[in-house]
């Protein structure tokens, strides 16, 4: 009976050996792969055929997600009309172990007349793909791990790993940056600790709780509670911060036993609280707010030029926006 794990493993270690032996063969064809896609002033478009598409999808998606226009288009719609898209300003990225696939071989006639450069990722460096292509990246694999040598499998993992390549040399080329990646992934929580800002989850207008100094302290209650908060700015005329007001400060006072409601709003506020401003990166005040002994639970918001108050940020919405 087949050992599981070592079956396994022996399929790790064929993949391995198919990487390693595509390393140790690299030369200068990758590298004028990657300048010919940089100087592009079109896209790029991926193709390949079975399981040699799946891959050229996923290199396709990496590369437009990292700063390179790409999209994929599969050989059997380009011979019937898709081939439309292609300019000749463009690249064309075609993957295909053999070289030789039908749908593959049947479009490059029209890509050389359209005009467009056609970069290949194959294992057969002989193949009617390789002599059609400007720069071939050689990329055999050797065996594949399927244990009958046929199913796409170390040679899949190899032309994926090359198109990794590609992408991340793209990216090095074209100074990609931390921002830039989060330009094209706003829903990812890198994209939103380096796009939000303060102003983007704080609560303003109706749901900001803000009095003025001069409010009673029933007035300080209604407020806290109607904006459902748990706490309130206080503010001079003109709409600045002269402090804050939280459940805490309410309980500490009752604690005391003296009377709240004879007291004066000043007498409870916190005359020294933290504030962030609206155009704050929104990770900048999580921060502030969770690397505390004692962490807040939230924070007047002011406009960086005039200090007005304009909103207030709670943890729970920082939360809330996958941050």
């Amino acid at each position: 009976m087949t050992n599981l794990l070592d079956e396994i493993v022996r399929v790790f270690d064929i993949e391995i050996e198919a990487l390693t032996r595509v390393r140790k063969a690299l030369g200068p064809a990758y590298a004028q792969a990657v300048q010919l896609i940089f100087e592009c002033a079109g896209k790029v478009i991926v193709t390949g055929v079975g399981k040699s598409g799946l891959i050229g999808q996923k290199v396709a998606a990496t590369l437009a997600s990292t700063g390179t226009p790409a999209i994929f288009l599969h050989p059997a719609d380009g011979m019937h009309g898709g081939l439309g898209i292609v300019q000749k300003d463009d690249v064309v990225l075609a993957i295909g172990k053999s070289g030789e696939s039908d749908e593959l071989i049947t479009i490059l006639p029209p890509l050389r007349t359209i005009g467009t450069r056609v970069v290949a990722i194959t294992g057969n460096a002989d193949s009617t793909l390789a002599r059609n292509a400007d720069v071939v990246l050689v990329a055999d694999a050797g065996i594949e791990a399927c244990p009958m040598n046929l199913a796409p499998t170390s040679s899949t993992t190899v032309a994926l790993v090359v198109g990794d390549a590609l992408a991340v040399a793209l990216m090095k080329l074209r100074d990609f940056r931390p921002e830039d990646f989060a330009l094209y992934h706003p829903g990812g929580q890198l994209g939103k600790r380096l796009l939000l800002t303060v102003g983007d989850v704080m609560r303003s207008g109706g749901g900001n709780p803000v009095i003025r100094l001069d409010a009673t302290t029933r007035e300080m209650l209604l407020e806290m509670t109607s904006k459902r908060m748990g706490a309130t700015s206080v503010v001079d005329a003109d709409g600045k911060l002269l402090g804050l007001v939280t459940d805490y400060d309410v309980r500490h006072v009752l604690e005391r036993g003296e009377n709240l409601f004879a007291m004066a709003v000043a007498d409870v506020m916190n005359h020294a609280p933290s504030y962030t401003y609206s155009d704050e990166k929104a990770v900048a005040a999580l921060e502030l707010m969770e690397h505390r002994e004692k962490p807040f639970l939230l924070l007047p918001v002011l406009d960086r030029e005039t200090r007005k108050v304009v909103g207030m940020i709670h943890l729970h919405d920082l939360f809330a926006r996958g941050l």
